[in-house]
């Protein structure tokens, strides 16, 4: 038995496919959507100038970008837990890379495909049991009709599991290896998956003696700051359904009564005054809730945010990170924080 550490974290998920590309071109042609005649047969490395300034994207997600053989280029990126703003920044960077193909007075017929996977450690679509949703852009009454250029992957890795699959062997391998590789206890890694040469090599390069003990101090912080951020969210969370809850009931109860007479009046045409009274108050109460929630809920968002801004602030988060967290511009920051008198 070994000691191994997780390849979903920063410094090994890099050390696998950011140094290897053996390993990446076999995870590639594994997870993505290709059809026969299209796999990768050889790939190289893209230099990291084009994933945005962003300080908090160490700590939350990894990322390595290449271009294959045909020219078509590859953005792969692994998050520890899901933001909405994940497939934002996915589209963001793979559009970013389609633009930058080009060099001024270059005819567009030289763009190859920019192909984005994004493997996420959390659920996040709720409706389906479905893992593995393929994007593309197509015409919303033809759905055969597509325009070729950006595609998109996102695996729910929570989802997964090894029977719920149907494709590619090698796709149920290397997401096996990325479930069932953990950190911070001894394990045998399954018989199939020594078995593949890739899965094998990928095994290996996660085990702990192959780190120097500042490189496992680099992948302790690692998780030390994603533990913080989700704390953050999830505190932030709580605090802000609180808020909305009782904002809602506050002006339910006033727009209640406000319905209820107009209610009342209407009714007590009819059935007279003092019936109208009696019944005007019990609509006003039910439609006074219903009304009292929607709004609440509204509010407790934005005070979900705002709370969110100063508690990571107060507990010495950076802007950056509130700023990934809240999907908030720094100005917006600034003025919440002006607001609570927390900077001049």
């Amino acid at each position: 038995m070994g000691r191994y550490l997780d390849p979903k974290n920063d410094l090994p998920f890099k050390r696998i496919f950011g140094e290897h590309p053996e390993l990446l071109k076999s995870f590639l042609n594994a997870l993505m959507p290709f059809e026969k005649g299209q796999y990768i047969k050889s790939l190289e490395y893209l230099p990291p100038e084009l994933v945005p300034n962003n300080p908090a994207k160490k700590n939350s997600i990894v990322d390595v970008r290449c271009k294959d053989n045909r020219g078509r280029l590859f953005i792969v990126e692994m998050q520890m837990y899901w933001s909405k703003y994940f497939s934002n920044r996915m589209v963001f960077n793979a559009s970013k890379a389609y633009v930058r193909q080009l060099n001024k007075n270059e005819e567009y017929d030289l763009l190859q495909p920019v192909y984005a996977l994004g493997i996420v450690d959390e659920a996040f679509d709720k409706k389906t049991p479905e893992y593995y949703h393929h994007y593309k852009i197509v015409n919303c009454k033809n759905g055969d009709d597509v325009i070729e250029g950006l595609e998109f992957v996102m695996i729910e890795l929570p989802k997964f599991t090894p029977t719920s699959i149907t494709e590619k062997k090698m796709a149920v391998l290397w997401l096996r290896f990325l479930n069932e590789i953990e950190d911070d206890k001894h394990i045998e890694p399954a018989p199939e998956l020594m078995k593949n040469k890739h899965i094998r090599q990928a095994i290996e390069l996660c085990e702990e003696g192959a780190f120097t003990e500042e490189e496992l101090a680099e992948y302790e912080q690692y998780w030390d700051d994603v533990r913080i951020e989700k704390s953050t969210r999830n505190s932030s969370l709580r605090e802000g359904e609180q808020l909305g809850i009782t904002k809602g009931i506050e002006i339910g109860k006033a727009e209640g009564i406000e319905i209820g007479k107009v209610e009342g009046i209407e009714i007590g045409k009819v059935e007279g005054i003092e019936i109208g009274k009696v019944e005007g108050i019990e609509i006003g109460k039910v439609e006074g809730i219903e009304i009292g929630k929607v709004e609440g809920i509204e509010i407790g968002e934005k005070l979900g945010i705002e709370h969110t801004v100063v508690k990571g602030f107060k507990n010495g988060v950076s802007l950056d990170i509130i700023s990934t967290i809240t999907g908030l511009s720094n100005d917006e920051i600034n003025t919440i924080l002006k607001k609570h008198e927390l900077i001049n």
